[in-house]
C-alpha cells in the first residue's frame, strides 16, 4: 500500500496548481506555494501557502490568485504591451492598470467562476490597503486610491458588467464621477474589444488623453511603423528620380556645346604640370631628401584627435555639460552621526520583517553553498590528512600516509553589482524595501564569499541644475542633449566589507535625496565598473520603477531621448556578454527593456524576487550559459 501524505493540504495544492495550468494554457508553467508576497515572474506563479488547517481563506485566495494569474499568462502579450506603452510616468501607470483590468474582465466575461474568485482577490486587496474606510477615501486619508487604481477598477467593472465588491466600490466615491465623466465617449466600446489587446491599447490611448495626460503618451506606436517604413519608399523612387537627373544632364550638354572643348584644354594644361615636376625631381636628384619632421612650416598641420563620444553605446546622445556631475561615496554626502541616524531609521522598518528576511537570508545561501561543491587532489605528500586511506596504512605499516588538498572552486570568484533607482517615484516604501533587500543580499552573498557592490543612481538637482542654467546663459541652443547634472552614488564598494559600508545603507531614507532617473548613464557607468573587475564572473542587478525621466532634458529633446538610450546601452551589455544583466521592475514592465527580467507588483515582494533571480541565476550551468550566449 502506498503511503498517504500527513498534509491534508497537498491534493488542494496539486489541485490548484494543475488547473492553474489548464486555464493558462501552459503546461510548463511552474506553480509555487510560499510564504513569499505571490506574484508572477517568468514562467513562474508564485500562490499563497495554503496550510494543513486549509481555513476557508486560505482556499479563496490560493484559488483566486492561480485564477489570476492564469488568465494573464492566457491574455497577455508582453510584446504588444511593450509596443504601445506610453513614455510619460503616470501614462504608464494608468495603460499597466487598465491592462491588468482588461484581463480580469476579459476572464470574468468568459467564466464567472473563475470572476467570483477574481473578486476574492480584491476583496482581499482592498482590505490589505484600507479601501473599506470609505471616509478615508473621500478625504484623501489611508484608504485613498490613486488615479491608476481608479481607472483599472473603472475599467474592470465597465469591460466586465459586474458591480465591484464592497471595499473596492466604496474606494472609487470619489473618482467615479469624474472619471465616467471624461472617458464617457471611450467606455461603450470597452466590451468590444477585450479579446482583442492591440485593439484595446488604442482604446486606452485614447482614454488616457481624455483623463488629461495625452502629452506623456509620447509618438504614436502606428506612426512609428510608418517611419520605420519610410525610408523603403524613398529607395523605390530613387530610379525615377535618378532618371529625371539623367535626362537634365543631356539636356545640359546639348546646350553647352563647348564644355568637351574645355576639358581638352585641361587636360593640355595638366600633361604640362606633370612634364614640369619630373624635370623638377630630375634637377633636384643628388640633393640630400629633407626631413618633414624637422621642418614644421613644410609638414601638414597635425589633425586634432576627434572627441570621445558622450556613450560608447549610442555615438548620437549628447551631454551638454558634465561640470557639475558627481560620483560619489555615501559617507561624503552626509556625516557619520547623520548615517547612523538614517541607519537606526532604516532598521526600525527593517523590524517587522526580520523573519522574513532571515528566511530568505538562509534559503539563498543553502541554494548557494549546494553550488559549492568541493573538489579534492588525492595522494598528496602534504595537505590534510586522508583518513578514508588509513586503513592501508594500518594493514602494511610501511604504506605511506596520504594527504588530500581542497581545490579552490570557480563559483566563488564571481561579483555582484546592485544598481538601485533613486529617483523621486521611489519615495517611501519602495526606497525602504530596495535598501533593506540589498542589505540582506549584501550580508547573504558575502557569507557565500561572492563580493557585492551597491550602487545608487539620481541627479543633484530637480529641473536641470547647473547644466541647464549654463544652457539658458549660452543662448539656449537646440538640441541641447541631457541637461542636468547626475549624481551617482556608492554605497557599498564590491571590495569593502559589509561592516563597514552598512550604516551607508540608510542615506537613501534621507529627505531629499531622491530625485530625477537617468538610467541609461547610470548603467553604464555601473558597467564600466563592474567591467574593470578582475573576477571571471560578473553579473549586474537593476532596481527600478519606471522608465528614465527628466524633465529638463526631455523637455528640449524628443520624448523618447532617454528610453533610446537605455536600449541602447542595454543592447550593448548583452552584446558583449563581458557581464550578465537582469533586471527587476516594481509596478513597472521592465521586460520591454532587458532580456532577462521580472515586474513585481508591490515592494514587498523585491526581496523575494531578489533571491530567486540570483538564486536562479547561480544555478545555472555555466558552460551551458557560455554556449547559449555564443550561439
Amino acid at each position: 500500500m502506498s503511503k498517504k501524505s500527513d498534509n491534508p493540504a497537498e491534493p488542494f495544492r496539486k489541485a490548484v496548481a494543475e488547473a492553474t495550468r489548464a486555464l493558462a494554457g501552459e503546461a510548463d508553467l511552474n506553480v509555487k506555494f510560499s510564504v513569499d508576497p505571490p506574484g508572477l515572474a517568468g514562467d513562474t506563479a508564485r500562490l499563497p501557502q495554503v496550510s494543513h488547517r486549509m481555513s476557508p481563506q486560505e482556499v479563496r485566495l490560493a484559488r483566486a490568485h492561480g485564477d489570476a494569474y492564469a488568465m494573464r499568462v492566457r491574455h497577455h502579450d508582453a510584446g504588444v504591451h511593450a509596443q504601445y506603452t506610453p513614455s510619460g510616468d503616470t501614462a504608464r501607470q494608468l495603460f499597466d492598470a487598465m491592462e491588468n483590468a482588461r484581463v480580469e474582465a476579459l476572464a470574468c466575461r468568459q467564466m464567472p467562476g473563475v470572476g467570483d474568485n477574481l473578486d476574492v482577490m480584491l476583496s482581499e486587496e482592498g482590505k490589505r490597503k484600507g479601501w473599506g474606510d470609505a471616509s478615508g477615501a473621500r478625504l484623501g486619508g489611508e484608504g485613498e486610491i490613486d488615479i491608476a487604481e481608479a481607472a483599472r477598477l473603472l475599467v474592470r467593472q465597465h469591460g466586465s458588467g459586474r458591480q465591484l465588491p464592497g471595499a473596492a466600490a466604496e474606494a472609487m466615491v470619489r473618482w467615479r464621477e469624474a472619471l465616467e465623466e471624461q472617458t464617457n465617449a471611450s467606455l461603450p466600446e470597452l466590451q468590444g474589444c477585450l479579446a482583442d489587446q492591440k485593439a484595446f491599447a488604442k482604446l486606452a490611448w485614447r482614454m488616457i488623453d481624455d483623463m488629461g495626460f495625452g502629452e506623456q503618451l509620447g509618438q504614436d506606436p502606428d506612426e512609428r511603423v510608418e517611419q520605420d517604413e519610410q525610408p523603403e519608399d524613398d529607395q523605390d523612387e530613387d530610379p525615377d528620380s535618378a532618371g529625371e537627373d539623367s535626362e537634365g544632364d543631356e539636356s545640359e550638354e546639348s546646350q553647352d556645346g563647348g564644355a568637351e572643348e574645355r576639358s581638352d584644354e585641361a587636360r593640355e594644361q595638366e600633361e604640362h604640370d606633370a612634364a614640369a615636376q619630373i624635370a623638377a625631381d630630375v634637377d633636384d636628384e643628388g640633393a640630400e631628401p629633407e626631413n618633414e619632421l624637422d621642418d614644421p612650416e613644410g609638414a601638414p598641420p597635425t589633425a586634432q584627435p576627434a572627441p570621445a563620444p558622450d556613450s560608447e553605446a549610442d555615438p548620437e546622445y549628447r551631454v551638454y555639460s558634465r561640470h557639475s556631475d558627481e560620483t560619489v561615496h555615501a559617507e561624503d554626502i552626509c556625516d557619520l552621526e547623520e548615517l547612523e541616524r538614517l541607519r537606526g531609521f532604516l532598521d526600525q522598518q527593517l523590524a517587522p520583517l526580520q523573519g522574513v528576511a532571515s528566511r530568505l537570508a538562509n534559503k539563498l545561501q543553502r541554494r548557494l553553498q549546494a553550488q559549492q561543491n568541493r573538489s579534492w587532489e588525492f595522494d598528496r605528500e602534504e595537505g590534510i590528512l586522508d583518513a578514508g586511506r588509513l586503513a592501508r596504512v594500518v594493514a602494511n605499516p610501511t604504506t605511506p600516509l596520504s594527504f588530500k588538498v581542497e581545490r579552490d572552486t570557480e563559483f566563488r570568484d564571481t561579483v555582484v553589482t546592485l544598481l538601485l533607482d533613486n529617483s523621486g517615484s521611489m519615495r517611501g516604501r519602495p526606497i525602504s524595501i530596495a535598501a533593506i533587500s540589498a542589505d540582506i543580499l549584501a550580508r547573504t552573498l558575502e557569507r557565500c564569499s561572492v563580493k557585492v557592490e551597491i550602487l545608487g543612481f539620481t541627479t543633484r538637482q530637480w529641473k536641470g541644475g547647473e547644466a541647464r542654467k549654463r544652457w539658458i546663459e549660452e543662448g539656449r541652443p537646440p538640441s541641447p542633449g541631457r541637461l542636468n547634472d547626475l549624481r551617482h552614488i556608492v554605497y557599498k564598494s564590491a571590495d569593502a566589507p559589509w561592516r563597514r559600508a552598512r550604516r551607508n545603507l540608510g542615506l537613501m531614507m534621507r529627505e531629499g535625496l531622491l530625485k530625477e532617473n537617468i538610467d541609461g548613464e547610470a548603467l553604464e557607468w555601473a558597467h564600466k565598473r563592474l567591467a574593470g573587475r578582475p573576477e571571471q564572473r560578473r553579473i549586474l542587478m537593476v532596481i527600478s520603477d519606471g522608465a528614465p525621466v527628466d524633465d529638463s532634458t526631455l523637455s528640449v529633446n524628443p520624448s523618447n531621448y532617454l528610453e533610446k538610450h537605455l536600449r541602447d546601452v542595454i543592447e550593448m551589455i548583452e552584446r558583449r556578454g563581458a557581464v550578465e544583466l537582469l533586471a527587476i521592475g516594481i509596478g513597472h514592465e521592465v521586460t520591454r527593456y532587458y532580456r532577462r527580467a521580472v515586474m513585481i507588483t508591490d515592494a514587498e515582494q523585491l526581496a523575494g524576487a531578489m533571491t530567486e533571480q540570483l538564486a536562479a541565476l547561480f544555478e545555472q550551468n555555466p558552460k551551458s550559459r557560455t554556449n547559449r550566449s555564443a550561439a
